[in-house]
């Protein structure tokens, strides 16, 4: 024979369960989605040559770029294969053509390089720089790293959204210039 429950604690189990399974759908809602409540800015996509590398997205909360205004989130959903050490070497490229020293740049480099995965097609990364400026590092919704610098996420940020960017039609489109 099967002992009864009391009502109260079947009640409670229950409203304790429901309690959980809302927690958890809300926490990962919340990862899932880190800029859920912002507003897209501009999107380009980047074409070297023949070969379609990456689009890109940057968010705001009011939809509108001001280029040290934070909080600010830039997506990048990849075209292609790029094995994380040739994302390191490129960052690098564009902070030495930004005129951002070595000094500064080291340490960062360290950091990304702890961070960054190699990247496949499909693969999307999120930088999404708070106002306190601390940079949070997404791959594909998860989070992968943080970097509390406060002069990282702008100075990375340049690289695509700086008037001397090596790709100047990609950054009036994603600052919204060619909407």
């Amino acid at each position: 024979m099967k002992p009864i429950m009391p009502r109260t604690n079947i009640a409670r189990s229950t409203l304790t369960s429901v309690f959980i399974a809302v927690f958890l759908l809300c926490s990962s809602i919340s990862f899932a989605n880190p800029i859920a409540d912002f507003k897209m800015v501009g999107k380009a996509k980047l074409e070297v040559l023949f070969w379609d590398v990456y689009r890109s997205e940057l968010y705001t909360p009011s939809g509108t770029f001001e280029a040290k205004i934070f909080p600010q989130a830039l997506k990048i959903h990849y075209l292609r294969n790029i094995k994380s050490k040739d994302l390191i070497e490129r960052t690098d490229e564009e902070w030495q053509k930004l005129g951002i020293s070595a000094t500064q740049t080291a340490p960062w480099l360290e950091q990304l390089t702890a961070i960054w995965p190699d990247i496949k097609k499909g693969d999307e990364l999120l930088l999404l720089v708070d106002q306190q400026h601390r940079s949070r590092f997404y791959f594909n919704n998860d989070i992968i790293g943080e970097i509390e610098d406060t002069d990282f996420g702008f100075n990375f940020l340049r690289i695509w959204l700086d008037e001397k960017s090596s790709y100047p039609d990609l950054q009036r489109q994603l600052i919204g210039e060619n909407k």
